[in-house]
């Protein structure tokens, strides 16, 4: 099994930065390809940014150029840094993983989600 634990959300005004952080704990073969998504109230969930093991990036055209990904494999971690944040940037967001939990097997799993609250 495959554990993804978030950390960081929290309430911030308009403007303002946010770093959220995820990590990944258990048995697993390796980690691929991690990601945020967020959901808001009333709406369905959407991806945020993703970013493979190799480094390779991609982002939501919503959050270009204010949100950037990143992950350290040596920790099993990603984290998402949030500049700019604005009212419509208020979500649950949500780790996911990509894991190979042995050479030829795949499942993807989900952290519980960290509210970010961006106030006008």
């Amino acid at each position: 099994q495959v554990q993804l634990v978030e950390s960081g959300g929290g309430l911030v005004q308009a403007g303002g930065s946010l770093r959220v952080s995820c990590a990944a704990s258990g048995s697993f073969f390796r980690i691929n390809t991690m990601g945020w998504y967020r959901q808001a109230p009333g709406k369905q969930r959407e991806l945020v940014a993703t970013i493979t093991s190799m480094g390779n990036t991609n982002y939501a055209n919503s959050v270009k150029g204010r949100f950037t990904i990143s992950r350290d494999n040596a920790k099993n971690a990603v984290y998402l840094q949030m500049d700019t944040l604005i009212p419509e940037d208020t979500a649950v967001y949500y780790c996911n993983a990509e894991v190979s939990t042995t050479p030829s097997r795949r499942a993807v799993y989900w952290g519980q989600g960290t509210q970010v609250t961006v106030s006008s």
